[in-house]
């Protein structure tokens, strides 16, 4: 009988090691090891505990010998009070004849079964205590034996194993989540200049791998902090919320350049109770953006989702890595638009210059040809003289509008928003041909529907350039302009019979076609040059739709 005992203690034993090494679920595995220990010990209950991380209470429970019905009928699951609590304070076996004669029991919840002899064993490894395993009832109402406390401790060992395995795994896939948001996010600060599109991103994966309920980013606009982006529950209510800067707990951690973590934001003075109100927020972390040791944001989450809404030290961490990526994006966007705004300036100058040239050189000329004709009207007396002075200063006048007219449609032409991109290049080739007898050949396929605005905005310039290049470098006779739209695409062909050029020995501004390439790459577009001396110049501006 003995050795039968023994013989089914060892195959239990051995059963449990194989377990834990083929089986992946953690709870299957602690299943099979509270079988066991009940099997071998003649238990009529048994139960697993898991502590926590922090060391208090226990985060899970796993029990053998008690229905479905009976666990409903109980309720919550224990959570380490009473003799429970005792091995989690004092990682010791403990063995009691009845747990309700020991002075630190707090007895049973209604509906829980009787249980009077008790064993209970710490799960250690490396002297780090992972939970208990509790048996009560033994068969036959007797004590449990010395025995049962050293099988016991070995399946604890093993359970051990389980648990700390089951939890570097899932270290283990956390870090991977988290290597490969990190990489998501640097991927997209190198693709993505939208800053919106940025932000979103940062938001949602961080509250993703710390579990929030709600995370925002906030960005100072003037002496309030308006929330740019927030994702999470009624996120799309929060973006555009805006607080006072300096009477908030997000503008102190902007001014102070310091993350910090609210365990109660009720009980923090600097929060800014309304605003935690609608937010339904009742503990946060805040983090600073910073960039070269100034704050330039905040990024805020608040509730931990689960029995406890607190965060931890792993958490702001994390939340700073990520508050780091947004600092890069805000810094980036704010780049790009600053060098956007250089090149616009730049240009309206280059164009301003221009215009000043023309008005200068041509309508002022012509004015002041009219003044000169007035004099002369002044000075006639009558008859013949007067009437040809007075068609003098008309033909001036009429010249000088007709320039006027034409300066204002190089600045933006009329037809080009009333009626689309053909009627306005074709009144642009029109007048190009009759002022320097070059004759254009006009072909479009664009159908009947629109280019977007600013795509025709786009090529009417490039054709407006090219024009220009034709009369000030060309010597060309003819061109042709060719617009194709293709189902996500639309693209011009430029061609002239002039003189060409070689574009490698060739200043690309001198001619206008770094202007150019700029605005095609500003929609995602390619432009292509084929020239060479004596054989005229193609331009072909492909664009995305």
């Amino acid at each position: 009988m003995v050795a039968r005992e023994e013989t089914d203690r060892l195959r239990a034993l051995v059963e449990t090691g194989i377990a834990i090494n083929s089986e992946l679920s953690l709870d299957a595995v602690l299943e099979r090891i509270v079988e066991a220990a009940a099997r071998v010990t003649c238990a009529r209950y048994a139960a697993l505990g898991v502590i926590d991380r922090a060391g208090t209470a226990l985060e899970q429970f796993v029990t053998h010998g008690i229905d479905a019905e009976t666990h409903a009928s109980i309720g919550d699951l224990p959570r380490g009070r009473g003799i429970l609590g005792v091995l989690i304070r004092d990682a010791r076996p403990l063995r009691l004849h009845d747990i309700a004669d020991d002075s630190r029991s707090v007895g049973f919840p209604p509906s829980h079964p009787p249980m009077h002899s008790f064993l209970g064993v710490p799960i250690l490894l490396r002297g780090v205590s992972y939970g208990n395993l509790y048996l009560t009832e033994k068969e036959g109402g007797g004590d449990f034996t010395d025995e049962d406390e050293e099988v016991v401790t070995l399946l604890a060992a093993q359970a051990a194993v389980a648990v700390e395995n089951a939890r570097l795994y899932e270290s283990a896939t956390e870090w991977s989540r988290q290597l490969e948001s990190l990489n998501e996010i640097g991927g997209a600060l190198v693709s993505e200049l939208e800053l919106p599109r940025l932000l979103d991103l940062i938001a949602r994966r961080l509250r993703e791998l710390i579990r929030a309920r709600l995370v925002t980013i906030a960005l100072p606009a003037g002496d309030e902090l308006r929330i740019e982006t927030a994702d999470g529950e009624g996120a799309e209510s929060f973006v555009g919320m805006s607080f006072p800067r300096y009477d908030s707990k997000t503008g102190r951690v902007l001014e102070r350049g310091h993350s910090e973590r609210v365990d109660s934001l009720l009980e923090d003075p600097e929060v800014h109770q309304d605003a935690a109100r609608q937010m339904g927020a009742r503990t946060g972390l805040y983090v600073p953006l910073m960039l070269r040791d100034a704050a330039i944001g905040v990024l805020v989450a608040h509730d931990k989702v689960g029995s406890d809404q607190r965060f931890d030290s792993a958490d702001l961490r994390l939340a700073e890595q990520f508050a780091d990526r947004a600092a890069v994006a805000v810094d980036l966007s704010r780049r790009v638009a600053r060098d956007a705004l250089r090149r616009v300036v730049a240009g309206q100058e280059v164009e301003r210059r221009r215009l000043a040239r023309e008005l200068h050189d041509e309508t002022g000329q012509a004015l002041t040809s009219i003044l000169l004709g007035l004099r002369a009207v002044e000075e006639a007396g009558s008859g013949d003289d007067l009437r040809n002075s007075v068609s003098d200063v008309r033909e001036l006048v009429v010249a000088t509008l007709q320039d006027v007219r034409r300066l204002a449609v190089q600045l933006r032409p009329k037809a080009l928003d009333d009626f689309g991109l053909v009627p306005a290049l074709e009144r642009l080739v029109q007048t190009f041909s009759e002022a320097t007898a070059i004759s254009v050949d006009l072909e479009a396929g664009l159908g009947d529907e629109r280019l977007p605005a600013d795509v025709e905005t786009t090529l009417y310039r490039i054709v407006q350039e090219a024009l220009t290049n034709v009369v000030k470098h060309a010597e060309a006779g003819s061109m042709s302009v060719l617009l194709v739209r293709r189902e996500s695409s639309v693209t011009a062909v430029i061609e002239d019979d002039g003189r060409g050029f070689d574009p490698t020995n060739t200043r690309e501004d001198g001619l206008g076609l770094l202007g150019m390439r700029e605005r095609v790459e500003l929609h995602d577009g390619h432009l292509k040059i084929e020239a060479s001396p004596g054989s005229g110049t193609t331009l072909v501006v492909e664009m995305p739709l």
